[in-house]
């Protein structure tokens, strides 16, 4: 998710944003984990570490130092293809060799009866039987019955939010030079609604390339307008409970969902994660949910749908947000099945779900809270995985433990969980059950003392070499006195990737190690503090690690989001990183995209064979492109990708990567 600061022009939106605070949410005192890196790596250490350096420099070339470590992770990398050249222009780029295909578009048909799209007759109906907008997570789910699991499936893929600017035709004028966008209508704030949420459709290999199954059983578009239950421990709560339902157990829709999961037994995990930006209006005077909404950002206006439908004002539904801003557990092979949000994964604004079976058979799922200053977060199911019994795993996600992370200046992690009359977190600090607990997980996670990060996102547990990899994007509000020599950047604009051990192998264990894989950032420019490994080229290095994903062979790739390319003359993309042996930190630019837009997914199937990936807001942002130089919008767009064709906008897509004559992907 892009890191979000509201644009000057008030009724021109380039992005639902996360943050346009000018302080942080976070109140606490807790140690945050650039604090936590300053004091575990002193600037003494690494001073040492300078001094030997020096010496050796003074009988040995630095120039063949640096030679001798290109040659070492040269020859120790694992991912084998000719890097893409950094740059910024309206198309997408691949490895020599690669083929990358669109498969869907926005406005797609997904249905044989399903209309073609026509962006200037856009209706709710319509986007209901189409692919969504801003395509974000990418899963894959294998048919039971394909002869090839890595060749017939069922492809989820979340729909994060819209970009009104690029979708609708003749809504912005210019007024001194700045866009304007229209009063939104109601027509125009439905369609948006239905270009939520998510997609499954099934697809398949036909000959080398993937097409879409537009006569499948199973396909189906989930919106913000779907019935949902909710499920857990805080369902059925007051706090829950609304007008439309006073059994605060069933909700309409599911928002902002960024990234997400597949689960162990088949099932589509849905992050809902920066809800606050769709409720207007004020509570009532001294409501209780005042602080709880203050921790949340909520309400925050970025949409209008509250003007429309009264469940988005917190004035007229004061207990709608706490709907929202949870995990959605959805049966991808039952397209009548009732979508489940799953309470006891906490609310919080969710980045991800992905998953992995522990020693003794129960799931461990991990959960980032994006946002500056929040959490890292793993739930540990109370019941084992039951293999090839899909039925007895259906409820897993409504019992187990959640925890939160601190990270300990000694390198050690403590997994401090999060129950009920278990220290702080009793009704003396205003939690009378584990619904409470759950509702208001930040406010719980703060009492305990978890680390504060610099906005965590995807963390994908590794179960090749039993780590864990923590994607932290940025954090442009860390202060001038948190800058040392471990962390020389105030301002932190280019983010980290945390690698954990945990104890004994163990994903379920309570405590375990950390490392800091990656300080992100151009290594070339000193007061960045970047640490690519020398042999990591002009064109390898990245800031803002956002997406991750772990192939079959334990080899982690890695997407950007937010680079700019006035500032660093690069579009987003996807990056391979070495994460073992003499190659570790060493990272290659394997795609980018186009201008404007955001790398999601990614996705490499068992047989590493394909690589999905997700193109989200291309053409967003013109002005920060010097070659367009101005704000980009419908009728005037920095790149029609993917048709570039003069009839049609831009369009977020799913794109498809296979090897030219088949063979496994960096290989």
């Amino acid at each position: 998710m892009n890191e979000h600061v509201k644009p000057d022009a008030p009724a021109f939106r380039t992005s639902l944003l996360e943050d346009a605070v000018s302080e942080p949410r976070n109140p606490t005192s807790n140690p945050t984990m650039g604090e936590v890196i300053a004091a575990r790596f002193s600037r003494r250490g690494l001073l040492k570490g300078a001094l030997a350096v020096s010496a050796i420099t003074t009988t040995v070339s630095p120039l063949a130092l640096v030679a001798a470590d290109q040659a070492k992770a040269e020859t120790g990398s694992r991912f084998s293809f000719t890097e893409v050249e950094a740059g910024v222009d309206a198309d997408h780029h691949v490895a020599e060799g690669y083929d990358a295909d669109v498969l869907l578009r926005w406005g797609d048909p997904l249905f044989v009866d399903a209309p073609e799209f026509d962006p200037n007759a856009q209706t709710a109906e319509k986007q209901r039987r189409q692919f969504g907008y801003n395509n974000d997570y990418v899963g894959y789910i294998p048919l039971p019955d394909a002869e090839d699991p890595s060749s017939h499936g069922l492809l989820v893929v979340n729909h994060e939010y819209t970009n009104e600017h690029l979708m609708f035709p003749g809504i912005v004028t210019i007024v001194d030079g700045k866009p304007q966008v229209a009063e939104a209508t109601q027509d125009r704030i439905d369609i948006e609604m239905a270009a939520h949420g998510g997609t499954i459709v099934e697809i398949r290999k036909v000959e080398g390339k993937w097409q879409v199954v537009k006569d499948s059983p199973y396909n189906r578009r989930i919106t913000a307008d779907t019935e949902m239950e909710i499920t857990g421990p805080a369902a059925g709560h007051h706090r829950l409970r609304t007008v439309a339902d006073e059994t605060g157990t069933k909700v309409l829709g599911t928002i902002n969902n960024c990234a997400g999961g597949v689960t162990p037994w088949g099932t589509y995990m849905m992050a809902e994660e920066n809800f606050h930006g769709y409720f207007l209006g004020e509570l009532p005077e001294g409501h209780t949910e005042a602080e709880n909404y203050k921790r949340y950002g909520v309400p925050d206006g970025t949409y209008d749908w509250g003007k429309f439908y009264d469940r988005f004002d917190v004035s007229k539904e004061p207990n709608e947000p706490n709907r929202f801003g949870w995990m959605v557990e959805v049966d991808p092979f039952d397209p009548n099945s009732v979508p489940r949000k799953r309470t006891a994964l906490g609310r919080f604004k969710h980045e991800g779900a992905e998953s992995i079976v522990a020693k003794d058979g129960r799931v461990v799922f991990y959960l980032g809270d994006d946002e500056r200053f929040d959490y890292v977060y793993k739930f540990v199911t109370a019941g084992a995985f039951a293999e090839g019994d899909r039925e007895a795993n259906m409820n897993l996600l409504d019992e187990g433990t959640l925890y939160v992370a601190r990270f300990d200046e000694d390198g050690s992690v403590t997994w401090m969980k999060l129950v009920h009359g278990e220290g702080p977190l009793t009704a003396e600090n205003g939690f009378e059950s584990q619904a409470d607990i759950l509702i208001e997980t930040r406010r719980a996670a703060d009492l305990l003392g978890a680390t504060k990060m610099d906005r965590p996102e995807d963390i994908e547990p590794n179960g090749t070499n039993g780590r864990v990899y923590v994607m932290l994007t940025n954090n442009t509000r860390r202060k001038e006195d948190q800058v040392d020599a471990a962390n020389p950047r105030a301002e932190n604009a280019f983010g980290h990737i945390i690698e954990i051990a945990e104890a004994e192998g163990d994903f379920a264990a309570e405590s375990g190690t950390w490392e800091v894989l990656l300080q992100c950032g151009d290594p070339s420019v000193a007061e960045v503090g970047a640490t690519f490994s020398t042999s990591t080229t002009e064109n390898g290095w990245f800031g803002m690690p956002d997406n991750c994903a772990v192939d079959s062979d334990g080899r982690l790739w890695v997407s950007t989001d937010g680079n700019s390319p006035k500032a660093t003359g690069r579009t987003d993309g996807l990056w391979a990183v070495d994460t073992e042996g003499e190659a570790r930190a060493t990272s290659k630019l394997f795609y980018r995209v186009p201008v404007g837009a955001e790398m999601c997914g990614p996705l490499v199937l068992d047989d590493m064979e394909t690589m999905f990936v997700a193109v989200q807001h291309p053409a967003d942002g013109g002005d920060d492109w010097p070659e367009f130089g101005r704000p980009s919008y419908y009728e005037d767009l920095s790149t029609r990708w993917p048709d570039f064709r003069d009839d049609m906008p831009t369009r977020p897509s799913v794109v498809v990567i296979t090897r030219q004559g088949g063979g496994k992907i960096a290989v």
